[in-house]
Parts: structure tokens; sequence; C-alpha cells
């Protein structure tokens, strides 16, 4: 035990080491995500997830200290979202036909996600730093986070929320749409992306190139107006 615990005080100072420890975290959620027939339900993000908040919880890391060294994975998030721009780009003209029922949906799936989340919370009884944390959520991380700082709740609360969200989002997404009976990709897509920002935006990838395409362009669309409508709503349930 003395020597593992000089091995491991070891590979603690190294910097890829928690890098590389997502990485593996990640690629066994795939390969789990893959044996079970890509089900949504063993989704690749929450199997990475677990796994490397046991192995935290295990070592006694602190989170400052894995971010220390796993930041670069948070460094790619900005490069990773603007590349999806070019599925969009090839489906620019199924956008164009669809832009009303966008806007629609976009206003409606928008205001949706907020009103629910703080109405909910407020018959729950929550205090205030927890419902302006709650009312971005469903926006991607850097945009809701910002938003809630703004608002005065808590960022790293809504980080949690946000990613709690995405994954609710990619489990449940496919299997309700399908009983929905929903075949339209762009509708599954632009659904997807509105209701659970990034992580659900990678699942329409798998699902479908086009309902990945307008995932993307639901994720970009309900940041911008997260940012802008979610101070009003806010402020109504206060």
């Amino acid at each position: 035990m003395t020597g593992f615990a000089e091995i491991w005080a070891y590979l603690a100072d190294a910097p890829l080491l928690w890098l590389a420890a997502t990485l593996a975290a990640y690629a066994a959620g795939e390969t789990a995500n893959r044996w079970a027939g890509r089900s949504p339900i063993v989704n690749p993000v929450l199997c990475a997830v677990a796994i490397l908040g046991l192995a935290l919880w295990v070592t006694g890391t602190p989170y400052s200290a894995y971010f220390e060294g796993a930041q670069f994975v948070h460094f790619m998030l900005g490069p990773a979202t603007v590349c999806l721009a070019v599925p969009l780009f090839r489906n620019r003209a199924l956008a164009r036909r669809a832009i009303l029922p966008i806007l629609a949906a976009l206003l409606a799936g928008s205001v949706t996600a907020m009103v629910s989340a703080l109405a909910i919370a407020r018959a729950l009884g929550v205090d205030k730093t927890m419902l302006l944390s709650l009312a971005p959520k469903s926006a991607t991380a850097p945009v809701a986070m910002g938003v809630a700082e703004r608002l005065g709740g808590s960022p790293t609360l809504t980080a949690v929320l946000v990613i709690a969200t995405g994954i609710a989002g990619a489990v449940m997404a496919t299997p309700l749409l399908d009983a929905m009976g929903i075949r339209d990709w762009r509708a599954r897509g632009f659904a997807v992306g509105v209701a659970s920002h990034g992580i659900g935006t990678a699942r329409a990838f798998e699902v479908h190139e086009t309902a990945g395409a307008f995932a993307g362009l639901g994720m970009g669309l309900n940041a911008l107006l997260t940012a802008l409508l979610a101070p009003w709503i806010a402020s109504m349930f206060l």
C-alpha cells in the first residue's frame, strides 16, 4: 500500500493524468454504448461522468486539481461548437425552407424550458439563488453560466444543472420522439438542440446527420434567446 501511495503521489503531479483519465472514461462510455446497441440509456457522457466521479472520490482528488489537468478538453469545447456550422451549412437549404417553424419552435421551446423549471422550483419552495441558477439550464454551459452569474445565481450550480439537463435530454429524446410519431429529422434535431444543448446535439448526430445539424442550430439560437429572455422571465418568479 505504501508503494501504491508513492506511485499515485507521483502520477497526481503529472499534468496529463486527468486529461488521459477523461479521454479513457469517455472511451469506456462509448464502448459501453456500442455494446448496448447505441441505446440512449447507456449515454457515453453519463458513463464518463460516473467513472470520473468515482475515480475522484476514491483518490480523494479535489475538482480543482482534476480541472487543472483536464482543462484542455474544456478549451476544445469552443472549436467543437464552431465546427457544428459545417453540417448546418450543408443543410442550409432545408433550414431556409423551415425558417418560420424554426422561429416558432425556438420561442416555444426556450420559454417553456425556463418557465416550467422555474414554476416547479418555486412550487417546491427553493431559494432565490437556486431559482436564478436554474433559469438558463437549457442553454449551452458557457452561456448558461454567464447568464446565471449576471442574474446573481451560482455559475457552479448552473453548470451541474446544464450537464444534468443535457444527459436527460440525450437519454429521453429518441424514445420520446419515437413514441410521439415525429419522423422529420429537422424537427427531431431542433427540439433536442433547444432542450438539451451540446450533449443532446452529440446524440442527435449519432442518430442522423440532418438531425445533428438542426440540433446545432437549435442549441445556438436557444443560447441567444435564453440570454435575452432569462432576466425577464426569472424576475417574474422572484
